[in-house]
């Protein structure tokens, strides 16, 4: 029994060190992140998860997610838009259960079914299908959308319930839409890498009877290298129950969300990304 128990140990501690929630950004998936440099701490929670996306042994993206909120606080990517097909499948993240299962996103029909993991145990660590059930004025709003991909495994995995908040459907369909699908487009005209932070504001309501938090704001901010001498920097804004985005500066961005978040100054980008 010892052996047996000795071997249960190094398995555990085998899994840990590979684990894809992560302890930080910078030794994981920096790749995300212009100059490798995450926001600062703080947008942390209280307690935050920290997972570098990962599907079919490759990583897509970052995020930053709020245990407690059962919400994203942010999701970094690089954008690369491109054609493809809009997935239906959606995923959940196993490791926030706990580091024995699998690295890689699944289904949630996956681990009840081959991992024996039981819903409330999974609905423990995370939003689940279910709470997305019969939303009246809201709808499941990526942060990181799938338009700003170019094939199907990187589409594919934005549909991660790690990836997604409550958002009014209007604003979701709407002028968050427009911003997505063509402020972006223009905005990015002559740029070699754009590097985008998305993320949501924690707000008072809730949604899967006090269990899914519904964000006050949503926001996004995106730096981009034009050439090796030449940076340029957005930001947008949007209360998340109106159809209306603001465009701002990032250092406005940064300002408005310290003032939201409350936790000291905030920082998305490395200070070579302009704030004017």
């Amino acid at each position: 029994m010892l052996w047996l128990l000795l071997l249960q140990v190094l398995v555990s501690r085998l899994w840990l060190g590979h684990t894809e929630v992560v302890k930080s950004f910078e030794t994981s998936c920096p790749q995300f992140f212009f100059r490798e440099i995450p926001p600062n701490e703080a947008l942390e929670p209280q307690k935050p998860a920290w997972i570098c996306q990962r599907y079919k042994n490759q990583y897509y993206f970052a995020t930053l997610y709020d245990r407690k909120m059962r919400i994203p606080v942010y999701s970094a990517y690089i954008y690369q838009p491109g054609p493809g097909k809009r997935p239906k499948t959606w995923l959940v993240e196993p490791q926030l259960i706990g580091p024995i299962y699998p690295k890689t996103m699944e289904k949630e029909w996956t681990l009840l079914n081959q991992y024996n993991v039981s819903l409330e145990k999974l609905s423990q660590s995370q939003a689940i299908l279910h709470d997305y059930k019969n939303l009246t004025g809201l709808n499941r709003g990526h942060l990181n959308p799938n338009g700003h991909h170019d094939e199907y495994s990187s589409r594919m995995v934005t549909f991660t319930l790690t990836n997604i908040v409550p958002q009014d459907e209007k604003l979701n369909g709407g002028a968050w839409n427009n911003y997505e699908q063509q402020t972006m487009i223009r905005r990015t005209q002559g740029c070699t890498t754009t590097y985008v932070v998305v993320g949501a504001v924690p707000g008072n309501n809730y949604i899967a009877k006090g269990r899914v938090n519904v964000p006050s704001h949503l926001w996004s901010a995106a730096c981009c290298m034009v050439d090796n001498n030449y940076i340029k920097a957005w930001a947008v804004i949007a209360e998340n129950d109106k159809n209306k985005v603001q465009l701002l500066t990032l250092g406005e961005l940064e300002d408005t969300l310290t003032e939201l978040y409350g936790r000291g100054q905030v920082s998305l980008f490395d200070s070579d990304c302009p704030r004017e």
